[in-house]
């Protein structure tokens, strides 16, 4: 099956690359470093420890864990690869040149064999789903720990994998260590084949986030430059489809509350000048974020066309709506805002964490609404009653502290080895 999937990577490998420069064409971003996607022009390190996190939602969630690593090997170089551009322009905001970056190589032998070869990695760690045959199998004929990060399959995912069960189960046989989000997870992967002896939980280090220092007093800096007194809601991490939505809600919302402002930040960075003309079209009074002027009284809506603020935009609001959620997109983190104590609302396609997502409804942590009226009618809610609004966070707050400790769990497997292996034993 092998030869299979292998002669299936170079069958797609033109079509993908085309599919890539047509995105490049929408993004130059997607230009940036071509090489490095079919191993080329990777860095040259002696050695380091590598991290891979697809996108930005992987990168924040890798924050605690690159953190930790460089405390504990500072002598030693660290290399984050991503997917996506937005994914490595987050790592430079946050690292700079405290670490190093390259795009991960397409997933065929050619380029994962020259990725290898350049960065020499002495371990890796995957950030939760990615499953690669031939990138864990370069990890496991050159005798190099793979650790999966907060590892999880959803029950949608794994039917796909059983598809090609004999390759996923040779895969996973490379000694790879899986540090399960959950027990479903698990028992997940031990159903495709992995070593039990491998294999446990640690939960999910998403609940270990840190919050930028001092955001309650920039946020509350931000509310009283941009803002004033206005009572405002933030709808964060929209897709396309969903931006309508919001501005219905919105208009319905303004109804009541005459001067309620809507801090909508678009996903995609690509998409910002689109979603401003939408605003515009829908006949909202709009100021874009990177235009660095206040909100008059008649401004309606602040575009959030900046990367890495959402916390920030999170602590100046009243109620956050999470997106990818009314989309059937699998919704995006909830634990930000709820680390900040702000009550949530969501759609129902949650699927990409259902686990986590499934914690905050029992939990009474979030609202979750199917529609636009229905989105109206929860953010007006929370606007009117405050002390059921309050209650919403402290639940969502709560529900994090507990979860806290996944990073410590890991850091307590995953340090021993990583030395063993560092010192040539």
């Amino acid at each position: 099956m092998r030869f299979l999937y292998n002669l299936l990577t170079f069958l797609l490998l033109v079509p993908y690359a085309g599919y890539w420069l047509i995105r490049g064409l929408g993004n130059r971003s997607y230009f940036d470093r071509l090489g490095q996607r079919f191993g080329l022009g990777c860095p040259k390190i002696d050695r380091c420890i590598w991290i891979h996190a697809v996108s930005v939602g992987e990168v924040q969630a890798a924050l605690p864990l690159i953190t930790a690593l460089q405390d504990r090997f500072p002598r030693l170089d660290l290399l984050v690869t991503t997917v996506t551009p937005t994914g490595a322009d987050r790592v430079k905001a946050i690292f700079g040149d405290a670490v190093r970056h390259c795009y991960i190589p397409f997933e065929f032998p050619g380029a994962v064999n020259s990725f290898f070869h350049a960065v020499n990695p002495a371990a890796a760690l995957i950030m939760e789903t990615e499953i690669w045959p031939n990138l864990y199998r370069a990890c496991g004929v050159r005798d190099v720990p793979l650790i999966l990060v907060s590892a999880r399959i959803s029950p949608r995912s794994i039917r796909g994998y059983r598809r090609m069960l004999p390759l996923i189960r040779e895969t996973l046989s490379h000694g790879i260590i899986i540090a399960a989000q959950s027990q479903a997870d698990a028992d997940r992967f031990l159903s495709l084949g992995a070593g039990a002896e491998r294999t446990t939980v640690t939960g999910n280090i998403k609940f270990d986030v840190e919050l930028p220092p001092q955001i309650d007093r920039q946020g509350a800096a931000l509310r009283a430059e941009m803002f004033g007194d206005r009572p405002v809601w933030v709808a964060a991490s929209t897709h396309e489809d969903e931006e309508q939505l919001v501005l219905a809600a919105h208009r319905t919302l303004r109804e009541r509350f005459s001067d309620l402002l809507l801090v909508l930040v678009p996903r995609h960075p690509e998409r910002f000048s689109d979603v401003r003309k939408l605003i515009e079209t829908e006949g909202f009074s709009v100021v874009s974020r990177t235009e660095k002027i206040a909100c008059s009284p008649t401004t309606s809506v602040l575009l959030g066309d900046t990367m890495g603020e959402v916390p920030l935009f999170y602590a100046a609001s009243n109620v956050a709506f999470v997106g990818g959620s009314l989309a059937p997109i699998g919704g995006h983190n909830l634990l930000e805002p709820a680390a900040q104590g702000l009550p949530i609302v969501t759609g129902p396609h949650l699927f990409n964490a259902q686990d986590i997502a499934d914690m905050f409804v029992e939990m009474q942590a979030c609202v979750i609404v199917n529609d636009e009226e229905e989105l109206a009618f929860a953010v007006a809610d929370l606007l009117a009653n405050p002390g059921k609004a309050s209650e919403l966070g402290r639940n969502g707050l709560k529900l994090v502290q507990q979860n806290k400790g996944a990073l410590t769990r890991l850091l307590v497997m995953v340090e021993p080895l990583l030395r063993k292996k560092l010192n040539g034993q």
